[in-house]
């Protein structure tokens, strides 16, 4: 076995952006293509990651009042049909079940693109009376959208999600709704994933179909374009009048519900990749990583009897206190193979230890985010542990905004946009009319799409970036995955 092939076959990342991903996406072991076109099968080692994602928001979905259900992943095709703007949104990515066994079914099934059709179905079923209301229900399941361009985490035709519905009285508690979900995305990827985000509403052509206003969090990866990372959707009573989800209010007349929809999915694990790692390999933040903490015995002399009992000790204790440890005993693989492979892997924090370490009772502390070492002693190791996972949790995300600020400029005209975005890419902040025509002209000539309009920036004064006619607001725009 050649070991230095194996820690060296990932494509450079200053060589090709999009090769380096892939490749490091499979040597990782994140993720590997499935027989079926399309489509990916998530491994051990990137599943944990998409685990510690679930329990993270999972906590903060529950604290924020709403509980978890499941709703059928087929979706009969009558009820796509009640709502033809929601069909036309998603004909082109629907799948179809038109058989069960041997037999044709007298209706086809959809399966579920995105569940609002379903849960309307039974929430008007649900629903009589205000005293009902609000319903916050939330699914963590799987969807499926035929897409013609794949790629894995970022675009698949299955993945997984979780996508939250809710039905109000008014549409103030709607809107309330909308915008508390967007901040709770904002707060959990930046606190938790170390990604910082730019918050805003999206434009009429860009918005969910069916939605009265979508608003998203989007991120820069480090190869200067945007992500959408998560989006919440004001559906007004749009779906409810499609499917007669009717209370009887405070004052005893039917009314329809305003609903919510929102939604996060495994695209997430696509950042992590995509905004922290590097040429060598994965860079994970210590709060969703798949193992903190990486314990390395060093195999010289008689180091079964002398060492590793030692670095056996020291991984039950960091477990205990918490920390998601592994020891690498394998004596096939040298110590520099493990570190390179661990590197490469993204664990935060490397404990190296030797006979040398035993008897100066340390370890050599390695971080992944800028590679320092450094000697802790091994009485009250845990608690600077713990302390080194917080400051590399908070490098990283200090990192990724300083990158975000570095590649945030601004355009006053359209030729300086043209060039911006070819040349140097990352986020434009410019002036908007607000008419489809700009939008559709700067997308068609540039690739450049609208991926946020800021909040609190509709009262401004200048010229449209692309017009010159008198602009509305400013917009962020950026080409994107």
């Amino acid at each position: 076995m050649n070991e230095e092939r194996l820690v060296t076959q990932i494509t450079p990342k200053s060589e090709d952006f999009s090769r380096w991903y892939v490749d490091l996406i499979r040597r990782a072991e994140l993720a590997d293509y499935a027989p079926m076109k399309g489509m990916m099968v998530i491994r051990p080692y990137g599943y944990a990651i998409w685990e510690n994602i679930q329990r993270l928001l999972d906590r903060r979905i529950k604290a924020s009042g709403h509980v978890n259900a499941y709703f059928p992943v087929f979706i009969p095709e009558s009820f796509l049909r009640k709502e033809m703007e929601h069909l036309k949104g998603f004909a082109p990515e629907v799948a179809w079940v038109t058989h069960g066994g041997e037999d044709e079914l007298e209706e086809r099934l959809a399966v579920r693109p995105t569940s609002e059709a379903i849960i309307g179905h039974m929430y008007s079923k649900w629903i009589q009376s205000w005293r009902d209301l609000p319903v916050l229900i939330n699914q963590w399941g799987n969807v499926v959208r035929w897409e013609k361009v794949t790629r894995p985490f970022l675009r698949t035709t299955e993945f997984l999600w979780q996508e939250g519905h809710t039905a109000h009285e008014t549409f103030e508690e709607a809107q309330e709704e909308t915008l508390r979900i967007l901040e709770m995305y904002r707060e959990f990827v930046e606190t938790e994933l170390a990604i910082p985000v730019l918050a805003g509403k999206k434009t009429d052509r860009e918005k969910f179909a069916g939605a009265e206003a979508t608003y998203a969090i989007e991120a820069l990866m480090s190869d200067g374009k945007a992500l959408q990372m998560g989006t919440s959707h004001n559906l007004g009573q749009h779906f409810a009048r499609v499917f007669d989800i009717k209370f009887e209010d405070r004052n005893q007349k039917l009314q329809y519900v305003w609903q919510t929809s929102w939604g996060v999915s495994t695209r997430l694990i696509g950042a992590l990749v995509m905004s922290h790692g590097d040429d060598s390999g994965l860079v994970f933040p210590p709060q969703v990583a798949p193992i903190q903490v990486i314990i390395v015995p060093i195999s010289i002399g008689n180091w079964r009897e002398s060492v590793l009992p030692v670095a056996r000790k020291l991984k039950d204790s960091l477990q205990q206190a918490g920390y998601r440890t592994h020891l690498d005993d394998r004596s096939e693989y040298t110590p520099g193979w493990k570190f390179s492979e661990w590197e490469m892997r993204g664990v935060p924090l490397r404990l190296e230890i030797g006979p040398r370490d035993v008897k100066n009772n340390q370890v050599i502390a390695v971080r992944r985010d800028t590679k320092e070492k450094s000697a802790l002693e091994m009485s009250g190791i845990e608690g600077r542990v713990g302390e080194m996972l917080v400051v590399i949790q908070k490098t990283l995300f200090e990192r990724a905004l300083s990158f975000q600020k570095e590649n945030t400029r601004e355009a006053e005209n359209y030729e300086e946009f043209k060039k911006t975005i070819e040349e140097k890419r990352g986020f434009i902040r410019a002036l908007w009319c607000g008419g489809e025509e700009c939008e559709a002209r700067i997308k068609e000539e540039t690739m450049a799409t609208i991926r946020v309009i800021p909040f609190q920036e509709n009262n401004v004064t200048g010229k449209c970036v692309c017009c010159g006619q008198e602009a509305r607001t400013n917009a962020y725009f950026a080409r994107a995955y």
